[in-house]
Formats: C-alpha cells, structure tokens, sequence
C-alpha cells in the first residue's frame, strides 16, 4: 500500500509542482519531472537539494518524445502522469507510453468532455469501462477533469447548508466544517465532555484556531470562533449545526455568477429537476448524476459579461434569469436586489474576482456565498474575507491523482484543512499489523484518527469506537497529518 512507486511527471505547471512535492515528501518515492520551460522547475530543484530526497528534473525536453521518455527511466516507471495544459499533449503522451510500456499507470489530466464519451466515471475513464478485453482507451488508465470535480465540490457544499463537506464511506456519513459561534452549546466544553449534552453519534476530527490546525483528544477545549470537522451521518449534521450555534439556512434565491464550462456543470446539476428539462443533461451524465427531489428555487440568477456564453444558458437553463451583466456594477446588485438573495456562487475563471465578488456580497449582507479559487493557499484569505466556502480547483486534480498512486489498498486521499491532513479510505490487507487489534490498542491521539469502518462482507459503514476490532477485508476510513506514514506502515504491514 506504501511501497515506493517511481513516478513520472510530464508537465510543471502549479499542478505538476505540487503534486511532486507531495509525493517526494511521502518519503520513498522516485519522481522525475519533465518540462520544456526549465524555469517551471526551479522550486523543485530546490526541494530536491534542500530535502536530499529522489527526485530529478529534465528540462528543456519535450514529455512526448519518446527519447525524452527513456531518459527518465519510463522502462521501469510505475507510472506517468501527464498534466500539461494540453489536453491532447497529455493524451498522445499517455497513448505512446501504452503502445510500448502497457505495464505502466497512465494518468491524464483532460478538460474536454467529449474525450470522455459515454462513461460514468467523473475522474476516471478506467479500462472496464470500455471492455475488459481491450487497453484502456486512448490507452489512458485515469482521465481527470478538473472542472468536474470543482463544480461536484461546490455543488455538494449547497446542497449541504452552504458548508465545507466531504461524503465518505459509502456517502451516508459525511465531514463537514463548522464555524462554533458566541454562546453555543459547545463553546467552552471540552470533546469528551459532548456525551452530557448530546446523544449524537459523531467525531470532532480536526479543529482550527486561527492559523492553527490540529487533531483534537478528548480534553482539547473547544471555543467561539473555532472552526471544527464533523464526522457524523448525515442525517444529523442540522442538529450539529445547531449545537454549534448556526442558523438554519433555506437556499431559495441564488446568483451563479460565471456561465463557463465549471458554471454551466454548476447550473446543470442545481436545475436538473426543473420541469422545462425533459433530460438528464449530457455532463451530468458524465458525473453518474441522479434525478434530484429538490424543490426548485424562487429565483436563479446567471450572471456573466459575455454575450456568446449567455445567449447559450438563455436556451440550455428556460428555467433561470440570464443577465449579460457586470457583476460588479452597483446599480444591477441594487436593480435586482441581490444584496436580499439567498446564496452567490462565483464560478468565474477569475479567481480573484470570485474572492472580491463574495466578500462584498457578504459586506452587503447576502447570506451564504460560494467561490471558486486557484488552491487552497487561498483559503485563508477566502476566510478572513468572510467567503463560506472556497473550492479550490488544483487542488481537487492533485488529490484524484494521489488517489491513484498510493497502492492497490488504498481508494481515494483527499486534503482537508486547507491541506494540513488526508482523509485516506483503504482497505486491511493479510500482512496488516493492525488484524486481531482493537482501536484503542493502536490509537495515537494527535498522529492519526480511525473514522469510519466497513466490516468485511458487510454493506454499510460504522463510526470507529475504542472497542472497535480490525481485521483482514475491513475497509477503514482515517485522517492523518499530510505525508504521514505512521498508521498506513501499521495497517500495510510494513515492519
């Protein structure tokens, strides 16, 4: 599950960079980095001399060459992830790799939709979906969209009460960020003291002060204006917001500000249950989407300065407003009264607008907004701007590939916390160190939490207690600091 992996990466843009970083500070791994503008490379140099770990950088060179490629030891790479800016230069990349080296993992990132035909995955174009007599098509193991995976993320944060959240298991629990406000239930109380003055099956699983971010034990005390991650079901995730002290929030007026690719997927899975939409649209297809049961809202406002993109949401959304406006001139906020709306999400592909725009909505007194940012740098900022939510678009490509390339046994890592922690879901193998244990013989409050398990041969999930026991088949869902290797080294059965 942690076995060193060598890994090649074509392509050292913000996404190229980071996701080397991660993987050359997991310890073990073997990265090389190729790009044609040697100057992309330059903060990678400097983590590889500065931290001595196995990475090298060939630039100027061309990642689609297959010179180049042999140069970087493809022969014996476990995988190659091509993340250019070029879709079809990461796609022909990946295909080449597969006509000569079909062993290795091939991961592209690929914006175009139509590239994904008709299959159900949202970041994956695996080879069972095609056939499992053939290669992979195009010869790609994983396509990744980034755009998909934005607009699900902001698209799960209002359907959720306008808040930060993450469905894991099998989807009925979920992680959601919440700010404890002045006179709270819980404010002052330490965590294992939350049994008196509630019944309800959760974990606090990460808490933020300030700029800090740690995992909690029982005696860390919370306090108005921590920001706190719940694990609970989902069906009580309102009776922990009001424990928190927030308000119920009914999203009925909405603004949509950006009707590109990432707003018009946004606009298709919020208005797929109007009636004047006889379809399941095309993209919601792609991301496997279901009818929704979802009153419809009083007003749906699509905002955006270009005509071209406006006249085509005029006849793809019959059910919502379309203005060909400026979002930042007053006179159309006050016009159309959008200071009184429910909800704005800013889903532009001006990131730093999409900041301006919510904080000020939020300075006129708008309720809940929603904005699209560059990476989770960014959250901070987005917080003392006073932004709900911020999704941060590079991020979210960087963990679906990370998912990938962490082993057989493991399923899927996300970062939360503005990427301090990882949310790991894997499964126990035979060799596991952990079988035969209970949670409490192994448990290193501060180091790692175990969350949420699924017995071997069982269908649904269950919050993990003390006296919960580990065995082989189990899947197990787990936060641990980024890079960490404690508890994974346990439950691979590394020595």
């Amino acid at each position: 599950m942690i076995s060193s992996m060598r890994i090649i990466i074509v392509g050292a843009g913000f996404t190229g960079i980071q996701l080397a970083k991660r993987l050359l500070m997991d310890g073990g791994n073997k990265v090389t980095v190729i790009d044609n503008n040697i100057e992309n490379v330059d903060s990678l140099k400097s983590l590889i001399e500065d931290r001595e770990v196995d990475g090298s950088v060939i630039a100027p060179a061309d990642g689609n060459d297959l010179q180049t490629l042999e140069e970087a030891g493809i022969s014996k790479a476990d995988a190659l992830v091509a993340v250019t800016e070029n879709d079809e230069v990461n796609m022909i990349t990946c295909s080449l790799v597969d006509s000569i080296y079909p062993q290795v993992l091939k991961i592209a990132r690929v914006r175009n939709y139509a590239y994904y035909m008709n299959t159900n995955k949202t970041v994956a174009c695996h080879a069972e979906t095609f056939t499992k007599n053939h290669r992979p098509l195009y010869g790609i193991d994983y396509m990744i969209n980034p755009d998909v995976e934005a607009a699900k993320a902001i698209v799960n944060a209002v359907e959720h009460g306008v808040s930060d959240v993450m469905p894991l298991g099998d989807g009925s629990y979920e992680l959601t960020t919440i700010k404890i406000n002045e006179k709270s239930q819980v404010d002052g109380i330490a965590l294992k003291d939350i049994r008196k003055i509630t019944d309800t099956q959760m974990i606090v699983v990460f808490v933020e002060k300030g700029d800090d971010s740690f995992l909690p034990d029982g005696n860390t005390i919370l306090k108005a204006g921590d920001s706190i991650g719940v694990l609970s079901h989902r069906d009580n995730l309102d009776e922990i917001r009001r424990l928190c002290g927030e308000e119920e929030s009914k999203i009925k007026k909405t603004v949509l500000v950006g009707i590109g690719r990432i707003g018009t997927l946004i606009g298709e899975m919020l208005l797929e249950n109007n009636s004047k939409q006889k379809k399941l649209p095309m993209l919601a297809k792609i991301l496997g989407k279901k009818k929704s049961t979802k009153k419809k809202f009083q007003r749906f406002l699509i905002v955006d300065s270009n005509k071209e993109m406006c006249d085509a949401a005029v006849k793809k959304f019959p059910d919502a407003e379309v203005f060909q406006e400026d979002i930042t001139d007053e006179n159309f906020i006050s016009e159309e009264g959008l200071a009184k709306f429910d909800l704005c999400i800013c889903a532009t592909h001006n990131h730093e607008l999409n900041l301006v725009v919510s904080s000020y909505f939020e300075a006129l007194g708008l309720k809940n907004t929603v904005a699209l940012i560059a990476n989770s740098a960014f959250t901070p900022i987005a917080e003392k701007m006073g932004v709900d939510v911020a999704v941060p678009i590079r991020d979210t490509v960087v963990d679906s590939i990370m998912s990938h390339l962490h082993g057989e046994n493991v399923k899927e890592v996300h970062t939360v916390s503005t990427g301090g922690f990882e949310i790991i879901d894997c499964d126990i193998p035979s060799k596991s160190l952990v079988i035969g244990k209970q949670l409490k013989e192994i448990a290193k409050p501060g180091k790692f939490l175990m969350l949420l398990i699924q017995k071997s041969g069982s269908s649904g999930y269950d919050i993990m207690n003390g006296n919960t026991s580990l065995n082989v088949g189990d899947h197990v869902v787990l936060i641990q600091e980024s890079g960490s290797k404690e508890i994974l080294e346990l439950i691979s059965g590394k020595d």
